[in-house]
């Protein structure tokens, strides 16, 4: 029965996946480049082949799994929505090698965004839409993308988003699990279709437009042009990046609730009123810092405000090399590595609401040591939380930077100094994009081994799916029964 249930979703995902190579097909016909026609068509006839060959003698099994192959498949799902991606990637001649074409796949569909290329621009404009579309997938999740066209994943659909989905707690926005992911994915088109408007209306042509869009709600941060954002030199291009990069960053409930006039839900939101405070306090201090570099106040909280939303939301793109500002400046935009977007976002990183929960639970210890006899608890959106949510957290955070520890001596294999290694594995796990030092926002990825590409891939992959989701099938009891 798991045979028939993984191949069923994984050839339902293959499909979904081929079919959005309809995308950059169209584009490659409208630019006439025809030499990586083939490379989009022939992953796209075999994936329709594939979900054909294992539906049709499927169709009357009932659907049905349990918790320990709800892991596997979504974990196995990804995997295999990544490698399908590579295909028109290397077969387009884009690459040097197949290891290169898979890193670059894999940092898509993780929205990491960390890129193997040098010069980007003289790739075909079919292969950057894909590169870019392969964040907008990843984003709000492709088994979330599943779940949503195909209502014969009903049952157990809620166990697919959960082991997919960012955060600590998980819940419906809507009653039926199918509607919620409809719901998310609608939100998801709206807002990438108008940011898609207004870069256009601010200077870019429609394929740019699009595939920025794609890459900004994905929280991605690959780019069609080598300096990234930065090459446009354009404030209204800079502002309307930012203001969506933040959007993207924020938990996609809070949308559904606005739409429904839930007020006070939005209001009484923990994690958003911290993200705001965060954001605010650190766009102030770049500002600050940034004062020596560009004098005018302007100027500072132009850069300020969009490194600091780019990088807190894993997106990743650059307006300028901040390898070349001062200290005090990179201060500010480590500390956005070490905290990452809001649960239920496209976001990656440990998550604001794991820090909200911390803090809190900081300030019961300190109560508790001034009145031994109280009762103290987690509040979160005022109200009481899970007691056993705080174990949860510390118990994700020790797996987070074991994970980060173990990234960081890969990447000292592979010759890369400390601090490169360091903010790299930063970088991957929490698919952030680029690093400080030899990985910082000028270079690239492309000279690394390929046993650590490989690594990247699956720690990029693990930071994606909240680390357990990939890790769990790795360990030993899981698999006894």
């Amino acid at each position: 029965m798991f045979v028939v249930n993984f191949l069923k979703i994984t050839s339902i995902l293959l499909s979904i996946v081929g079919a959005l190579f309809l995308i950059p097909l169209s584009v490659a016909f409208a630019y006439g480049e025809s030499a990586v026609y083939l490379s989009f068509i022939i992953p796209m006839l075999v994936s329709i082949a594939f979900v054909l060959a294992v539906n049709i003698p499927t169709r009357r099994i009932k659907f049905s799994m349990s918790t320990r192959q709800t892991f596997v498949i979504v974990a196995l799902a990804w995997i295999a929505a990544s490698l399908m991606g590579t295909i028109p990637l290397y077969f387009s001649g884009s690459f040097a090698s197949y290891s290169d074409a898979l890193f670059e796949s894999f940092s898509g569909f993780s929205t990491t965004g960390a890129t193997v290329l040098v010069d980007i621009e003289s790739l075909p404009r079919s292969v950057n839409v894909w590169r870019c579309l392969t964040h907008w997938i990843g984003g709000m999740g492709i088994v979330t993308l599943t779940v949503a066209l195909m209502p014969l994943l009903g049952v157990g659909g809620f166990q697919l988003i959960k082991a997919e989905t960012t955060g600590p707690e998980k819940g419906k926005v809507t009653a039926r699990i199918t509607t919620t992911a409809k719901v998310l994915w609608l939100m998801y088109i709206g807002l990438t279709v108008l940011e898609a408007v207004l870069l256009r209306l601010a200077g870019m042509d429609f394929v740019d437009a699009i595939s920025h869009a794609f890459a900004t709600l994905g929280t991605g941060g690959f780019s069609t042009r080598n300096a990234s954002i930065g090459s446009y030199d354009s404030v209204a291009i800079d502002v309307i990046c930012t203001v969506f990069m933040f959007l993207s960053g924020i938990n996609f409930s809070i949308y559904y609730y606005l739409i429904a006039r839930k007020f006070k839900d939005v209001a009484a939101n923990s994690e958003l009123k911290a993200y705001f405070g965060i954001v605010i306090v650190f766009i102030l201090g770049l500002t600050i810092s940034l004062r020596p570099v560009y004098h005018s106040f302007a100027k500072c909280l132009r850069y300020s405000s969009f490194q600091i939303v780019s990088l807190l939301t894993t997106t990743g793109f650059s307006t300028a090399d901040f390898m070349k500002w001062p200290s005090s400046a990179q201060f500010w935009l480590l500390l956005t590595y070490f905290i990452g977007g809001c649960s239920g976002s496209t976001s990656g990183g440990i998550k604001v609401v794991r820090w909200v929960i911390l803090h809190k639970q900081v300030q019961n210890e300190t109560q508790r040591m001034l009145h031994p006899h109280g009762v103290f608890t987690v509040r979160l959106n005022d109200r009481v939380g899970r007691k056993d949510i705080v174990f949860s957290v510390a118990a994700f955070m020790t797996v987070y930077f074991f994970l980060v520890a173990l990234t960081t001596w890969v990447g000292c294999l592979g010759n890369l100094d400390l601090w490169s290694a360091f903010t790299g594995a930063l970088s991957m796990v929490g698919n952030v994009g680029p690093g400080f030092g030899a990985l910082g926002p000028a270079e690239n990825f492309s000279f690394l081994p390929n046993f650590v590409k490989y690594f990247y891939c699956f720690a990029m992959l693990a930071g994606r799916l909240e680390l357990y989701t990939m890790l769990i099938v790795f360990m030993p009891a899981f698999w006894k029964k």
